[in-house]
């Protein structure tokens, strides 16, 4: 049960890593300065915001 879990937070980590990145570059570019931690609560929504547009819905 604890590998499951810690490999689900390494894939969590792992597949929200490029929107928070790219979060990071542009809030940056901008002035505000965040780290990685201050970029990932804003990267996990992008992230859920790519992948349910990203989805096919037919019902």
């Amino acid at each position: 049960m604890l590998k499951a879990m810690l490999a689900l937070l390494v894939i969590f980590f792992v597949a929200t890593f490029p929107a928070t990145w790219l979060l990071m570059l542009f809030l940056g570019n901008v002035g505000v300065n965040v780290s990685y931690w201050g970029a990932l609560p804003m990267g996990i929504l992008a992230s859920a915001l790519i992948g349910a547009a990203a989805s096919q819905s037919d019902y």
